[in-house]
């Protein structure tokens, strides 16, 4: 099994975990070692685990280990990427069990993405790095997704649409097919994009 942190000991971080739990109960593949977090103390614990330390601790790890990021807001996720520089650090996908691929052969994907339960991926799809995609989310056929986005839960991404970096979806929110979301943008609940976007 792969030694693995969750940066971030709040309420997603505890959804990280309990992902990692279902993905280990169809095959044993990660040993969750503890939360990395910089706003809590070192010793402090959940039902999940002990936080160890924080970005320092983390950047003078010495051994191989595999972070899953539990950060939900698209800049803070930027700076940390960027911040994190210890070579020993790899990011994992972290793919529920339930997810529905439509064509796994023609998926592609990055690192460091999580895609959390009930998702649905249609067939030549691609996605960036570092992308969360909560419960629900539902991706059209060629559709790709750059870095960093955040889609909430039920988030539905028609058919031949793209999806730049950086970008907050609300919960429900909806893109029309062939429409292109640019970057930074914040999408708010049920909300449902008609026309392309401005960055």
């Amino acid at each position: 099994m792969e030694k693995i942190f969750i940066y971030g000991a709040g309420g997603f971080g505890r959804e990280i975990a309990c992902l990692i739990n279902a993905i280990n109960e169809v095959k044993k593949q990660w040993e969750f070692i503890g939360f990395i977090d910089d706003g809590l103390p070192a010793g402090q614990e959940n039902r999940f685990g002990k936080v160890l330390g924080n970005l320092d601790y983390l950047n003078t790890y010495p051994e191989k280990i595999a972070v899953a990021l539990s950060v939900a807001t698209p800049g803070i996720l930027k700076k940390l990427t960027e911040t994190i520089i210890n070579p020993n650090v790899w990011f994992p996908n972290l793919i529920a069990p339930d997810v529905r691929f439509h064509d796994p052969g023609s998926f592609i994907i990055g690192h460091g993405n999580i895609l959390f339960f009930s998702c649905r991926i249609s067939c030549d799809v691609t996605i960036g790095n570092f992308n969360l995609m909560n419960s629900l989310v539902s991706l059209g056929h060629d559709v790709v997704i750059g870095d960093r986005n955040v889609l909430n839960p039920a988030v539905r991404i028609s058919g031949d649409s793209r999806v730049g970096h950086d970008n907050f979806f609300g919960l429900h929110s909806i893109v029309l097919q062939g429409k292109k979301v640019g970057n930074n943008i914040r999408i708010g609940v049920n909300s449902v994009i008609i026309r392309n976007t401005k960055d």
